[in-house]
């Protein structure tokens, strides 16, 4: 198990170099000499043509530049200016002749980011099912997810995670300021941007309630972390956002509460203080552990597929409905 893990730790470190040389390296020899070529492709893609596109790249002088990027002044590949404008057409075409799904350009930002920085759903879809990480690229400092989520794009949100995105992931930016006091992951930025559909999305997907992290020694580095619970509090949530943390097992006794003259933090804070000083429910805490359980397991996403009463299910999923029989 060592050896492996240290495998796959070796083998993410290799890839993230990968794309640090090809950020660097801003016009390379194919890109020298194939300019004109190169040039013609993002007119064709930009223009929306994909019939010229796809007679285009039937001759090996375009194919062979199919991932290459424009060089000065143009920072991604042919796959990046389709998606950036959402020509689908185009977009499938050039998927049809090779070209690389997870490229990146100058930024390390894959097709999949720039499609979801653009909301553009359908080109979202067809990078997933040819096979983009949903995560995008490690050596970017954001990722998809963070992406939809500050922007509360619910669809977009649902399609990454239901391929298998990671809801703790975070901007790097905390793997380089150790001084950083708060957390940038997801359900962070669904709360303080106001999205709660996106919120409660991320929390049924697995995200953790508490920190958002998942990783022990991330968060060991960071200095005075701020739970989720407190920074929704100290950013005016609603009154919604605390319930549903709770509801999601969040631990209660770990913010620090500071009281200030808020009707709707007084209420939420009302509600903490509440649920404080009364235990849970036994079957909110059977919920609770039979969804860790499933997430532990990776099938988190697979509640719906559970061979048990709809009534549970709807249970299990957090879902309004009427109350269950045993309760």
């Amino acid at each position: 198990m060592v050896v492996e893990e240290e495998q796959k730790q070796t083998g993410r470190r290799n890839k993230h170099l990968d794309d640090v040389r090809s950020m660097l390296h801003l016009r390379t020899s194919e890109e020298e000499h194939s300019s004109f070529e190169i040039s013609k492709l993002r007119q064709a893609v930009l223009q929306n043509n994909d019939r010229l596109l796809d007679e285009m790249l039937c001759q090996e002088i375009y194919k062979k530049v199919i991932n290459c990027r424009g060089g000065w002044g143009i920072a991604g590949t042919p796959l990046h200016a389709a998606v950036s404008k959402g020509h689908l057409n185009c977009l499938q075409v050039l998927l049809a002749h090779g070209a690389l799904v997870d490229c990146v350009d100058v930024k390390a930002q894959t097709p999949l980011f720039t499609a979801v920085r653009g909301k553009y759903l359908d080109c979202v879809l067809a990078l997933l099912r040819a096979g983009a990480n949903p995560n995008g690229s490690s050596s970017n400092n954001c990722s998809p997810v963070l992406t939809a989520a500050r922007e509360g794009d619910v669809e977009i949100l649902k399609e990454l995670l239901k391929c298998g995105a990671e809801v703790n992931s975070r901007s790097k930016v905390l793997l380089w300021t150790s001084s950083a006091r708060v957390s940038s992951g997801p359900l962070y930025l669904a709360a303080v941007y106001g999205h709660l559909e996106c919120f409660k999305l991320l929390l049924l997907y697995g995200a953790d309630p508490d920190y958002n992290c998942a990783d022990a020694n991330l968060l060991s580095s960071i200095k005075q972390p701020k739970t989720v619970l407190e920074m929704c509090l100290r950013h005016g949530c609603g009154v919604e956002y605390i319930q549903l943390l709770i509801d999601f097992g969040a631990n209660v006794y770990l913010p620090t509460l500071i009281i200030e003259k808020s009707t709707k933090q007084n209420e939420a804070v009302e509600l903490l203080l509440h649920e404080r000083g009364n235990p849970k429910a036994l079957t909110s805490q059977c919920r609770l552990a039979v969804r860790r359980y499933l997430k532990k397991i990776d099938k988190i996403h697979c509640i719906d597929q559970l061979e048990m009463p709809p009534s549970l299910i709807n249970f299990l999923q957090h879902k309004p409905g009427p109350v269950l029989s045993f309760i």
